[in-house]
């Protein structure tokens, strides 16, 4: 508990800085033990990462919520950075079920999560904004009953649902968050400089916008200068991995070559990393 109030201390302070931190996604104990090497304050899960890691679709509901706090648990135990947990939408629709997933994730060693208010029925895509803010007073007060300051991150899809006005709608819905308990909020979608500077100056907390997207080009120095606070790639990574795989399946499969295997890092240099991985974490 000790080491869990520690991580959860560093990771709120990253949110007090006024420098931008990137914090990547991991969906096993090696993508976050990769990660964790390369010098980042922090990391977070992918769900959509660790769905895939399982053959499993991308959508709350493919992944039980007993098999995803044990995938997160795993990440959690295999690095020594605070580890922020992507919880979709809490793995149910009320307040109470929230709770329970905030309460499962913290024993699961996490220090801070996101909570969405995206419902996955296309025809009401969004939780109605009043059920929404109670989800997150509910999250709010099962973080501060667990003893630790747990960073909570409300996240609002109102442009990935491509709702009408969804920058008013996304500012409004932030900022009810935010008076609910939410540390942090996060408005995936938001692509492009001029709208991200205009969620940063209506929305009444840090901010935390996603790249890695197709088509998008935005640095973190560049976010940083328009007042982001934190920036994460999601499921990006992932996706880039299991580009590889089947582009490596492909030219086995059609042309019987196996030029993909100049990109591999050595055994014996994976072996090395890892067992040194191992040694500086040895709970997993």
């Amino acid at each position: 508990m000790h080491m869990q109030l520690t991580k959860a201390q560093r990771f709120r302070e990253l949110h007090t800085k006024s420098e931008t931190f990137l914090m990547p996604n991991a969906w096993d104990p090696g993508s976050a033990r990769m990660l964790a090497s390369s010098g980042f304050s922090a990391i977070a899960t992918t769900s959509a990462g660790i769905a895939f890691s399982l053959g499993l679709p991308d959508y709350e509901g493919a992944v039980s919520q007993r098999v995803m706090v044990d995938c997160i648990h795993r990440i959690t135990r295999s690095v020594e950075l605070p580890v922020s947990a992507d919880l979709e939408a809490g793995y149910g629709t009320e307040p109470v079920d929230v709770a329970k997933t905030i309460e499962l994730a913290v024993s699961a060693g996490i220090v801070g999560g996101n909570i969405e208010d995206f419902t996955g029925n296309s025809a009401a895509p969004l939780f109605d904004s009043l059920l929404a803010v109670e989800r997150i007073r509910a999250a709010r007060a099962t973080a501060d009953a667990s003893g630790i300051p747990f960073t909570l991150t409300a996240r609002t899809d109102c442009y990935l649902a491509k709702m009408e006005n969804a920058f008013s709608e996304a500012v409004r819905r932030a900022n009810l968050y935010r008076e609910a308990g939410a540390d942090c909020l996060f408005v995936p979608g938001a692509s492009d400089p001029g709208t991200i500077a205009e969620l940063v100056k209506e929305i009444d907390g840090p901010l935390t916008v996603v790249m890695g997207l197709t088509g998008l080009s935005i640095t973190v120095a560049q976010l940083q200068d328009i007042g982001v606070r934190r920036v994460t790639i999601g499921g990006s990574l992932a996706r880039a991995t299991y580009h590889l795989i089947r582009k490596a399946a492909q030219e086995m499969a059609l042309h019987g070559t196996f030029d993909y295997a100049s990109q591999q890092i050595p055994d014996a240099e994976l072996c090395a990393f890892f067992s040194a991985a191992e040694a500086a974490s040895p709970a997993i």
